[in-house]
């Protein structure tokens, strides 16, 4: 997983750094720049050191030096934005917006299934294991941060976490760690794909309604009321489609042929390759990481609107420790492993920590900026599940009624979820092909040497990527099942598995490691390996 994903490096040396090109790696790596690079580089370097420093006549201008490079950072299900490159070696962010743009990259649509996967969990043992998860994959992540450091003799500063991957396991820490980097990007872009059709789909059928003033009943149990609750899972064993009882003295026969045309699942998701295909071709998402923002209001208008709900709708909570009865769920269920599942996701940074602690002023408050970061999102998980759980109206409905996306929870006419929807959409809309781009630079550029070798190559592989995301929205549209499957499967490597091989074998290298020190990293590693396992057993 390459975080410097148009460079191969941050460029921190002035006026611009040259990788050294007689170098010969054992893996026969192509040259990674060209001639006139190199020959330009010597010659401003040379005339450099004709004059003192302080001295600025033989300085080269900055028309004849590269391009700054543009450095995408990403997390699965949270966001994607572009990252200005430090210079003179130092970041230019203060701890507070450090912290604030960990907390925006990793918040994301998996809050959406968070409530979800308390109510798979059981609610006590849901919140033990959001803190418990929170605090293992914190610690993780900070493996991920001291990892360059215990590596002596050798400029690092450069590095992200592949780097270190392929110094202590060769090629096949490259290709695994690529690997798992496409299956959390193909991952995160099928999500995406199957939300967009669902917000899209109860977006349509909202302003078709009212524009025509049609008044549409869902043929799903539910609550009265203003603020109603509805239940698609009681009425079939499959996600909800376009099960509705009009009344209206419109034409029936246009509102059958809407319906006929506008389904969820079976024309709503091949609508969205029309717009998003067009733009996964694109040479540079520049454009798009302009509305990075959305992001932050998408979520902070989540938990808005989780906070109006649960005024209006109270709270419903009754404690079964162990028994389940018709309108709650056990507070320990061993479907627990779902919720694990998805947390791995959604606490999932660690493939671009270091590039967003790197720009950070202090270097020396990574540690605590980033343990704020995370706490704020456990904090931000933990409040929007609890509520929403806790607020479920049972009785009439049955806690089990909490769907894997939490909005399908209300009907298509309700205002605030219809508003949501929209910021969600528009958000995934400009967040996915940043998501195309990173995962065709770094498959492309490993297997062809170039990002965009032709535009039959990035046809094919963006064809390959939106068939699998129109094929699960159209044959399995369930967002929780696809985030825990993904998650557990990335986060083995890039959570679990790496970051405490490198631990133990750095210290082993030193003569620094110890039994205590040995049992607990095996056991995460064990942990992450009986997590992606569970995923498939429950």
């Amino acid at each position: 997983l390459k975080v410097f994903l148009s460079s191969l490096f941050f460029p921190s040396f002035r006026p611009f750094h040259v990788e050294p090109t007689n170098i010969v790696s054992v893996n026969d790596d192509m040259q990674r720049v060209t001639d006139e690079a190199s020959a330009m580089n010597k010659r401003i370097h040379y005339y450099s050191r004709l004059t003192s420093p302080a001295d600025r006549a033989l300085i080269a201008p900055d028309h004849v030096l590269p391009a700054p490079d543009e450095i995408y950072v990403y997390s699965p299900l949270g966001t994607a934005f572009k990252v200005d490159s430090c210079t003179d070696g130092y970041g230019k962010n203060s701890s507070l917006v450090t912290i604030f743009m960990i907390w925006n990259t990793m918040m994301g649509t998996s809050i959406l299934s968070i409530p979800w996967g308390i109510k798979q969990a059981g609610f006590t043992s849901g919140i033990i294991l959001i803190l418990l998860m929170g605090i293992l994959t914190l610690y993780c992540c900070y493996r991920v941060v001291k990892s360059r450091q215990m590596i002596s003799l050798t400029d690092t500063s450069n590095w992200e976490f592949p780097d270190v991957c392929k110094y202590y396991f060769g090629s096949f820490g490259q290709w695994s760690s690529l690997l798992f980097s496409m299956v959390s990007l193909v991952g995160a872009m099928v999500v995406y794909w199957v939300l967009m059709s669902n917000f899209l789909f109860n977006t349509g059928k909202f302003i078709y309604n009212f524009v025509h003033d049609i008044n549409v009943t869902d043929i799903v149990p539910g609550t009265n009321g203003s603020n109603k609750v509805i239940c698609p899972s009681a009425a079939s064993d499959h996600p909800p489609q376009n099960r509705t009882v009009m009344f209206s003295s419109g034409n029936r026969t246009g509102f059958e042929l809407f319906e006929e045309w506008w389904d969820k699942s079976k024309t709503v998701p091949f609508y969205l390759i029309a717009v998003l295909l067009p733009l996964l071709n694109l040479k540079s998402p520049s454009f798009f990481a302009k509305f990075n923002v959305l992001g932050t209001v998408s979520v902070v208008y989540l938990v808005f609107l989780v906070t109006v709900k649960a005024a209006h709708l109270g709270m419903h909570l009754e404690f079964n420790w162990f028994t389940e009865n018709e309108f709650f769920v056990p507070e320990f269920r061993i479907l627990f492993p779902q919720l694990t599942g998805v947390l791995t996701l959604a606490f999932f940074i660690h493939n671009c920590v270091i590039t967003l602690l790197q720009n950070n002023r202090n270097q020396e408050n990574n540690v605590r900026d980033l343990s704020i970061a995370y706490f704020l999102v456990g904090l931000t998980y933990l409040y929007v599940g609890v509520i929403i759980f806790a607020s479920f109206p049972s009785p009439p409905l049955s806690k089990e009624c909490i769907e894997q996306n939490f909005l399908d929870n209300f009907p298509s006419d309700d205002i605030m979820s219809f508003v949501a929807r929209i910021f969600l959409l528009f958000q995934m809309m400009t967040v996915y092909p940043l998501l195309g781009y990173l995962a065709r630079v770094q498959l492309l550029r490993q297997l062809f040497g170039s990002a965009y070798p032709s535009l039959f190559h990035v046809l094919i592989l963006n064809l390959a990527i939106v068939g699998a995301g129109v094929a699960m929205a159209r044959f399995y549209p369930n967002i929780g099942g696809i985030i825990r499957y993904s998650g557990a499967t990335c986060g083995l490597a890039f959570v679990f598995v790496y970051p405490s091989l490198i631990y133990m074998i750095s210290l082993h290298r030193a003569g620094q490691l110890t039994w205590p020190a040995r049992i607990i990293h095996i056991s995460i590693i064990l942990l992450g390996l009986a997590n992606l396992i569970a995923q498939f057993l429950l």
